[in-house]
């Protein structure tokens, strides 16, 4: 937690922002905004101006993500409030989002993300592949809060909108850069759009190559890890044979091949003799503090390989001046093939392969209006993705007899298919030229049928070429059906005041939803038994999880526009809070409802322009997360977390208290020959807890990272330099962790990258 010298002077500057609209207001109730509060935004699926939607949402333009240095998505860690963005444990891929203390880090394809990434209005079903380049970004949306309504199914903690530059139907545009930083990273981008039927039809083409050498050396074999090594290109094809209909057709390609991510052992490896007991194999953090080394038992071929690609295609159609109807058509396809080290050293505990093939087809109609006091959109959404995975996880050093080692290989195959169906309304009225109510309602349909055989090979007697089949080989009476079904009603309301053009206060109340499902991990009985009242029970399925969140806020732009200020306080009642657990007997990984979740947060957003040429801008986040009940029943009541019990599993994961970020910008011009630009920020993320079940060894105690950039920009911006310096403090802090305690005690944490430096040159007409 930071200090109480610290906290004073955030309260004090908070206080000091806050203070600065009763007097701008007076100086300027009709102001006209610039540039920076003009962002056009579409969190309500239709666009407005920022300053307009009454809802919680930050958006970066491509200049903000220069400024923060940005690369792929995990560049905006904390850069808006309470935002949690991190590169997935163990994968080079994948994203491990959370807003407001709401996420999903298991990457596992039966546990759905409770943070929904979209491109261009498309889902991206899967946290594999979603940790995006950002190489041809117009926008990029952060909505914070359930999106139930017009976004669906698992957006109970927000949603992330990316939203891809168009082509341009009347002139040629073109951007490019090449940059050169530490550990010999390159990472070269081009842009270019014309058009190639005067004003009817219009090509993109975009591309980015990113290569780094490993940050991790292994010190036994002096191979390195945690590389960079990416590849994403996307062409947009964009039609307006009419004034009334617009056709983007669009294809994405990214293709990863990694050398191994390797996490750092903070917990004792143990291995379990039959004749002798436990014995520690590894002990915790076995090169002391971390430095960027661990070891791997794999020889050192085996990496991480993905290939993500898509087709999309959205029609616009205005039926009249007020009434425009969409249709949003996507094929994606997913293929990583991941080799992960779950326990980071030289032994062989938690070693496993994850081939995925992942398939999904959605279609999405939307009809939108718009009027002088009546706006709104109804609409339908489909989805059908199918998913296969195939699994290999080695543990020859988990147990022995009398010092003998007893081989353990585990094989998974499992394939899940997913139906969704759902329709949706939103609707706006104006009460009168001030106020203005806001309703809508989605109802959904899904449908979820899983298989999964898993067969275990090991010398060790009983486990000998073992068979389980979920759930066909439960014992009877549990040979229960292995579909699902769920049906939700997802509603919001929403009051809005704006006193002028350029400022609005407004209340809400939302309900969202993550769907339930199967669990993935199964690999026995053990993994679902429950005691349910008292009785052990097996339980096949968990049930979804269920969100209302009821929200205040307010935003304005002042003094003509060199000041916008927003700011939020929510409350979120989470119910059958899904809980993938740990701790019990050997190997087995239940899935719980485990109870309640309450959270209660502030958020401030606030840019500043002191003068023509100095920027400033500050978010802040506050978060109290708390399990109001944690129902575990493979633990004694008093070993429980819940209001009566000793509180063992009490913080909820990836919820720090506190976040923070301040940057600022000087452009000093030189005359002719253009302008410099000093730049920086300072971000700070609080303590939280990497697991769920609050291990010792998964916390992040709280960091402060600081960044800062010189830029030259050439007169009328054709061409820059930039040069930049991320953690400039070199700090060492934990961004994710595994928690498989099960098995050998493992528990892994990650780390983000050390101090790192890079020149970019680039250009722009």
């Amino acid at each position: 937690m930071i200090d109480k010298s610290f906290r004073l002077a955030l309260f004090a500057s908070a206080s000091l922002i806050a203070g600065l609209p009763a007097a701008a207001q007076t100086a300027a109730a009709d102001a006209a905004v610039t540039n920076d509060a003009e962002i056009i935004v579409s969190a309500r699926r239709r666009d407005e101006r920022l300053i307009d939607v009454p809802v919680a949402v930050t958006a970066f333009n491509q200049a903000d993500l220069q400024k923060y240095q940005a690369v792929d998505l995990s560049g905006l860690q904390a850069a808006a409030p309470n935002l949690n963005l991190v590169q997935g444990r163990g994968s080079a891929a994948s994203a491990n989002i959370f807003i407001r203390g709401i996420g999903q880090p298991d990457a596992l394809q039966t546990f759905d993300p409770a943070v929904g990434v979209y491109v261009d209005g498309v889902y991206l079903s899967r946290i594999q592949g979603a940790l995006l380049n950002l190489f041809d970004v117009e926008r990029i949306e952060v909505l914070r809060g359930p999106q139930g309504t017009l976004y669906g199914k698992n957006t109970t903690g927000g949603a992330l909108s990316i939203v891809s530059r168009k082509p341009d139907l009347e002139v040629v545009k073109a951007a490019g850069s090449a940059l050169y930083g530490s550990y010999n990273q390159i990472v070269l981008n081009g842009y270019v759009s014309a058009p190639l039927v005067g004003d009817k039809l219009a090509l993109s083409l975009a591309g980015q190559w990113d290569k780094r050498d490993g940050l991790v050396t292994d010190p036994r074999t002096g191979r390195e890890y945690n590389d960079r090594d990416s590849l994403t290109v996307r062409g947009i094809l964009r039609a307006k044979p009419t004034e009334a209909l617009e056709i983007l057709v669009s294809g994405d390609y990214n293709r990863q091949r990694n050398a191994l991510t390797l996490g750092y052992a903070t917990a004792p490896l143990t291995q379990t003799d039959f004749a002798t007991g436990a014995r520690v194999l590894v002990p915790a953090a076995p090169y002391g503090a971390y430095d960027f080394k661990a070891s791997t038992s794999f020889r050192g071929d085996e990496g991480q390989r993905l290939d993500h690609y898509g087709l999309n295609l959205t029609a616009n159609w205005s039926l009249s001046d007020a009434i425009t109807l969409s249709s949003i058509t996507s094929w994606r396809k997913l293929d990583p093939d991941l080799f992960i080290d779950i326990d980071a050293t030289q032994v062989e505990l938690g070693d496993v392969f994850v081939g995925i093939d992942q398939r999904q087809f959605s279609q999405e109609l939307q009809l939108k209006w718009s009027g002088d006091r009546f706006s709104g959109v109804v609409g339908l959404f489909y989805l059908n993705e199918n998913i296969r995975s195939h699994q290999e996880a080695y543990a020859d050093d988990l147990f022995a007899f009398l010092g003998g080692p007893l081989t353990f290989t585990r094989f998974i195959d499992d394939e899940q298919n997913t139906k969704s169906y759902a329709a949706f309304g939103q609707a706006s009225y104006k009460l009168t030229d001030a106020l203005s109510l806001t309703a809508g309602l989605r109802y959904t349909h899904e449908e979820r049928r899983y298989d999964r055989v898993t067969t275990t090979r090991s010398t060790l007697g009983a486990l000998n070429n073992l068979t389980f089949r979920f759930p066909g080989s439960l014992p009877a009476p549990f040979n229960l059906d292995n579909q699902v079904e769920y049906d939700a009603w997802t509603p919001s309301v929403n009051l809005a005041w704006k006193p002028d053009a350029n400022s609005q206060i407004y209340v809400s109340a939302s309900r969202g939803f993550k769907s339930g499902g199967f669990n993935g991990r199964a690999n026995g009985v053990a993994d679902l038994t429950q005691t349910v009242n008292g009785v052990l029970t097996i339980v096949t399925t968990f049930r979804p999880e269920t969100v209302w969140t009821y929200e205040g806020g307010a935003k304005g732009s002042f003094l003509d526009g060199r000041v916008y200020l927003s700011g939020t306080v929510f409350y979120s009642d989470f119910r059958d809070f899904q809980a993938r657990v740990g701790g019990g007997s050997v190997a087995a990984f239940p899935v719980l409802n485990a109870g309640r979740l309450s959270i209660w947060g502030v958020e401030l957003e606030a840019a500043l322009k002191p003068t023509k040429y100095w920027n400033l801008r500050m978010n802040a986040g506050y978060l109290n997360a708390r399990y109001a009940e944690f129902n575990d029943g493979r633990r004694a009541p008093a070993f429980s977390c819940n209001p009566t019990g000793a509180e063992v599993t009490c913080r909820p994961a990836f919820a720090p208290p506190l976040t923070l970020t301040l940057g600022t910008d000087y452009r000093i011009p030189v005359g002719d020959a253009g302008s410099i630009t000093l730049g920086g920020d300072a971000r700070f993320v609080d303590k939280h807890f990497l697991s769920v079940d609050n291990r010792p060894g998964l916390v992040e105690p709280g960091y402060w990272l600081a960044n800062a950039y010189v830029r030259f920009d050439a007169q009328g911006g054709r061409w820059y330099v930039q040069g930049g310096v991320k953690n400039l403090g070199d700090q060492r802090y934990r961004t994710d962790g595994q928690e498989f305690s099960s098995v050998g005690n493992i528990q892994t944490v990650y780390y983000g990258d050390p101090r790192t430096w890079n020149v970019m040159v680039g250009f722009k007409f």
